[in-house]
């Protein structure tokens, strides 16, 4: 076995010094302390995901180096390297034309988006299931836009099939490392919902739209002044049905949560979460209106990504004794609570319960778990330091990850 030759402190210690900058000036640049960076290099703390790719962005180094790749690739100057689906950038990014049989009516459309999100929400492999059908989707969206333009009411409703479209493919974008791709199709999701003149969607792009900037590191006072904005305006929309206008109202709420958690405003978020989340989450019930699967669970589950994200593990898992995911009509976010809590013991090094997070993970959304860096993170972190008793399995977790 060939464990990586240094762990992600050491890597991040190495950087730092041999470009001769001090912890400090790293740890401002990225929005954490200098006592938290200093543990993170002692091998003392496990940085979040959000934390490595801010250490790699300001070290100029891709992520993957500091969680175990074998070399550091040289700052690149051009755009990001392709990691979606080759098709479906391509669908994005060149002439889009429909299918030579393809049915470019509203109503055969709406089904089909509708299955994608399906598909991305629940699927155990979704993202090359989504991959085998979103560029021809993608194609038959757009020329239907172009076919429909003297079609008033088909035009319209094509419209809002676009801005439901390019919310999924922002996701997927924003999930396959191509932020930059999740921006432009945030843009494009926003133009079509306004252009359909339909409030609920335009606040749901505006929601996606912060979810995009929440991926950038040090975007996060944008990201909660984009979700407050659209959520004070979707309020003043008289035409959005009660229960429908909470959950958006809600989900953009869970936006500045994230933000505020992330940018160690951890009392504010616990503040937002009582005062404004839980009351919408009890008005709009348990739902997935405009797929944002807001509702009481999850609430709850942002509430113990809150403590996780503010170091108080014990807390965290306490919280987490009270959801029942199985309530969650989509699998990421299954995903990403079990993420958390994974997370949460690794913070008390309870490595045994790492392992078995990891494992039900790995089952759960095994494409999930290769793409995450904070699972990737876990998984060669726990071979580091496995007891024997469960060394093997751990072992075999980071090398079906590739990570050895």
């Amino acid at each position: 076995m060939v464990l990586p030759s240094l762990p992600t402190g050491e890597r991040v210690r190495e950087l730092r010094r041999r470009q001769g900058r001090t912890q400090a000036a790293v740890a401002g640049l990225c929005g954490i302390t200098t006592d938290y960076l200093s543990q993170i290099e002692r091998g003392h703390k496990t940085p979040s995901s959000d934390v490595v790719a801010r250490l790699a962005a300001e070290l100029q180094v891709p992520t993957g180096y500091l969680l175990g790749d074998a070399q550091p690739a040289p700052p690149s100057t051009g755009p990001p390297a392709a990691t979606a689906g080759s098709d479906v950038v391509r669908a994005l990014l060149g002439r889009r034309s429909a299918a030579p049989d393809a049915d470019l009516r509203s109503a055969s459309l709406r089904g089909r988006v509708e299955d994608a999100w399906r598909i991305w929400q629940t699927s155990p492999t979704r993202f090359t299931d989504a991959e085998a059908v979103m560029p021809a989707l993608i194609g038959d969206v757009e020329a239907a836009l172009r076919t429909h333009r003297t079609r008033p009411s088909e035009l319209r409703e094509t419209r809002r099939l676009a801005a439901d479209l390019y919310g999924l493919v922002r996701s997927y974008c924003r999930r396959t490392g191509r932020t930059d791709l999740a921006l432009m199709v945030t843009d494009r999701a926003l133009r079509a919902a306004e252009d359909a003149d339909d409030p609920l969607r335009v606040a749901a792009a505006q929601w996606n739209l912060g979810h995009a900037l929440l991926s950038e590191p040090g975007e996060e006072a944008d990201a909660a002044d984009v979700a407050m904005q659209a959520a004070n305006t979707l309020t003043r929309a008289p035409a959005v049905a009660a229960p429908q206008a909470a959950a958006l109202c809600g989900a953009l709420h869970l936006v500045a949560v994230v933000a505020e958690a992330r940018s160690r405003r951890a009392w504010q978020a616990r503040d937002r979460l009582t005062a404004h989340v839980l009351p919408l989450a009890r008005q709009a019930g348990e739902g997935n209106t405009m797929w944002t699967v807001f509702g009481p669970t999850n609430a709850l589950l942002h509430a113990v990504s809150v403590e996780m994200t503010d170091g108080d593990a014990t807390e965290a898992l306490r919280l987490a004794d009270r959801v029942d995911t199985g309530r969650l009509p989509s699998r990421e976010r299954q995903f990403t609570f079990g993420l958390e809590v994974a997370r949460c013991y690794d913070l008390r090094r309870d490595d045994a319960a790492v392992l078995v997070h990891l494992l039900e993970l790995e089952a759960l959304a095994p494409q999930d778990l290769e793409r995450s860096t904070l699972g990737r993170g876990l998984a060669i972190s726990l071979v580091g330091r496995a007891r024997p008793a469960y060394r093997r399995q751990a072992t075999a977790l980071a090398e079906r990850l590739s990570l050895l």
